[in-house]
């Protein structure tokens, strides 16, 4: 549906009502499409959650959204993600 993460950002996540612009800019600086394996690369930015390997799946872009804005990170923050896929969530926290 959508070909990049601005596109997914707007119609996904603030559509959705995540305002908070550190949760923003942190989606913004990590490209989807790099944590998915290649031949999923054209549904990066779908509003689903998508296969990895071993039966793991990568959250829907906006569970992600909403996981970190829930959790209302500070800068000082200390994050301990088990079981993180191939490190979207992660990267999006860090």
């Amino acid at each position: 549906m959508w070909a990049d993460d601005e596109g997914m950002i707007r119609a996904q996540i603030e559509a959705r009502g995540i305002r908070d612009e550190r949760v923003l800019a942190a989606i913004r600086s990590v490209p989807r499409a790099l944590f998915v394996p290649p031949h999923l690369r054209a549904s990066a930015y779908d509003d689903t959650p998508l296969p990895l390997e071993r039966g793991q799946t990568i959250s829907q872009p906006f569970i992600v959204a909403l996981m970190t804005d829930l959790l209302q990170v500070e800068s000082d923050s200390v994050v301990l993600e088990i079981g993180t896929g191939f490190g979207y969530q992660a990267a999006v926290l860090g």
